[in-house]
């Protein structure tokens, strides 16, 4: 049986929602194989996060938070299926945590690193292409640094890859899969906009 890593395990997680066991036991049953092991959740009705996502979400909440000293304010949009859900103390919860975590993340500019423009990846790739330690190495393995740097950078900027401020353990895209599987519906954080006291404002 193949050794699995929490590594794994989170990513299969972030992209079915299923528990941390299942997730566990599915890529052992499956060699450690991603595409397996979700085949294998959804095959148990483990992968819920995966069917609600395909779901429309155009009701939700927009929610506020202003740091202490009044100096970096957050407006966030966070959506669901229904009104009714999005009356729900666990929705309002999400919305408010993921609005502090817009607060402390000064480099978040986008939700997901789909929301990324094209010219913004074609610049970074450039960057990186272009440093010297790069300057003798095989073009082969030049692209896979050069790849593996700028996908580490758009991660920076994308809200749903960082680690969740209040357990580092999960990321907010885990976070909002959380909720999800609570709740029982699609659930995503659709904008977001971040003011700065005399600075530029972040939006999404």
């Amino acid at each position: 049986m193949a050794e699995i890593t929490t590594q794994q395990v989170q990513e299969l997680r972030a992209k079915t929602g299923a528990g941390i066991k299942d997730c566990k036991k599915a890529l052992q049953e499956s060699d450690g194989d991603q595409v397996k092991a979700g085949e294998y959740l959804r095959q148990k009705g483990l992968a819920s996060a995966v069917k609600k996502a395909s779901r429309a979400a155009t009701e939700g909440v927009i929610d506020s938070y202003i740091h202490i000293g009044n100096r970096v304010g957050v407006l966030v949009e966070v959506n669901c299926e229904t009104d009714f859900v999005a009356r729900r103390e666990e929705l309002k919860e999400l919305a408010q945590n993921i609005a502090k975590q817009i607060a402390a993340c000064g480099n978040v500019e986008y939700v997901s690193t789909a929301d990324i423009p094209a010219d913004i990846v074609a610049k970074e790739t450039e960057i990186e292409s272009g440093k010297d330690d790069l300057g003798k190495k095989p073009a082969a393995i030049k692209e896979k640094i050069v790849q593996g740097r700028v996908e580490k950078r758009l991660k920076e900027l994308s809200l749903l890859d960082q680690p969740y401020i209040k357990d580092q353990s999960i990321t907010v895209d885990e976070l909002v899969k959380q909720t999800a599987s609570k709740l029982n519906e699609n659930v995503k954080v659709s904008r977001f906009v971040r003011f700065v006291l005399g600075g530029d404002n972040q939006s999404e």
